[in-house]
Parts: structure tokens; C-alpha cells; sequence
């Protein structure tokens, strides 16, 4: 029964730490990380993310334009940029180094422990990443609110507002902190088990003639 139990919560924690990297993944490239509405202009929207920008009008759609020059971004999403990378490489390599240590998988099954290490690095990666995640996130969300309310702006002038990546990249980010914190606890408080059920018969086996003799078994 504890068996499954834990074998349940890893398999969670794999779940919510994989739709968290694919999240972050999409936050990346999605172009909406700043809004832009114009009160004069309701028919014509501005949207900003890490690598376009994009204008939405009623009669032709979206138009979006790549960035000529990464120094052409702001600073926080330079640095966005950057750390989206970490966390989408952190969540990656997280995800293969802790699906080798499932207790539901049969490889290395003579190893516990080397699975458990593999649980624990894995669990750790995914914190890494969520924290990679939600660190250019918030401080893009800082900057906004900033701006915002920056009394020096004349008020006639737009602001940008927060994006839908902002809140994707939140989610994604509380993902992988969750997945991963199941990932090592689940691995903390595993026992170590036998290797295996058929080394256990066979040391029985190779045991019970001096069982039988009421002999000790000369190799202990």
C-alpha cells in the first residue's frame, strides 16, 4: 500500500512539474507579456513579449515584428529572456533525470538508491526552474505596476498593462515548485526496499538446507 501511495505521488509531482515546463516553454514565446490599449484608438491594440511585437487592428488583424537587436528589448525582459532559457533547460533536464527514478519504472530496480538520488536531483532541478520562471515574471510585473503609476507620465499618455504571459508564467512557475517539492518528498520518505522479488527467493532458497539442519549458514 505504501508502495503505491508513493509511487502515486510521484507520478503527481512528475505531472504537475511537466505541464509547468510546457507552460514556461509557452510564456516564452508568447507575445503577450505587455498590453497596450489605447483609449483613443479602441480598435487598435499593442501587445509586447520577449522576442515581437505585435498590433492587433480590426480590419487586417495581427501584425507582429521581431525585435531587430536583443538590446533593442528593455532591460527586464533582456533579463527575462535569459532566465526563461535557464528555466526551460532546468525543467528539461529535470524531467529526464526524474523519470528514470519512478519506483513505477523497472529499470534499476536493484538500485533504490541511486533511484532515490535521481528523485531528489530531479525534484531540486524543477525548483530551480520554477524559480527561474517566476523571477523574470514578477519583476516584469514590478516594472509594469511602476510605470503605471508613475505620476511624472502625463495622463493622456498609454501605459502598458499585464499580458497574458504574466499570468501563464505564474502558474507555470508555482508548477514546478509544487511537482518537484512532491518529487523529493516522496523520495525522503521512501524506505529502502529489497532489490528484487527474485533475488529474495533465491536467497531463501539458497538458505533453507541449514535451515532445515539446524545449521547456521556458513557464509554470515
Amino acid at each position: 500500500m505504501a508502495f503505491v501511495f508513493r509511487a502515486a505521488v510521484q507520478l503527481i509531482g512528475l505531472l504537475l512539474s511537466l505541464l509547468g515546463w510546457v507552460l514556461s516553454v509557452i510564456t516564452t514565446y508568447l507575445p503577450q507579456w505587455k498590453n497596450l490599449n489605447l483609449d483613443l484608438n479602441e480598435m487598435e491594440n499593442w501587445t509586447m513579449g520577449l522576442w515581437q511585437a505585435c498590433v492587433i487592428r480590426e480590419e487586417v488583424g495581427r501584425q507582429c515584428k521581431d525585435f531587430d537587436s536583443f538590446l533593442a528589448l528593455p532591460a527586464e525582459l533582456r533579463i527575462a529572456r535569459i532566465l526563461m532559457f535557464l528555466s526551460n533547460g532546468l525543467g528539461l533536464l529535470g524531467l529526464l533525470v526524474s523519470s528514470f527514478g519512478l519506483d513505477c519504472l523497472r529499470i534499476g530496480e536493484t538500485r533504490q538508491g541511486h533511484k532515490k538520488g535521481l528523485l531528489i536531483l530531479g525534484g531540486i532541478l524543477f525548483w530551480a526552474a520554477g524559480v527561474a520562471a517566476l523571477a523574470p515574471v514578477s519583476w516584469v510585473a514590478y516594472e509594469t505596476v511602476q510605470e503605471f503609476w508613475d505620476e511624472t507620465v502625463p495622463e493622456i499618455v498609454p501605459r502598458w498593462e499585464f499580458g497574458d504571459a504574466l499570468f501563464l508564467g505564474w502558474f507555470a512557475g508555482f508548477s514546478l515548485l509544487l511537482g518537484g517539492g512532491l518529487l523529493d518528498c516522496a523520495a525522503c520518505f521512501s524506505q529502502a526496499a529489497p532489490a528484487s522479488g527474485h533475488y529474495a527467493v533465491a536467497e531463501t532458497l539458497t538458505q533453507s538446507p541449514y535451515l532445515e539442519n539446524g545449521m547456521a549458514d556458513p557464509r554470515v
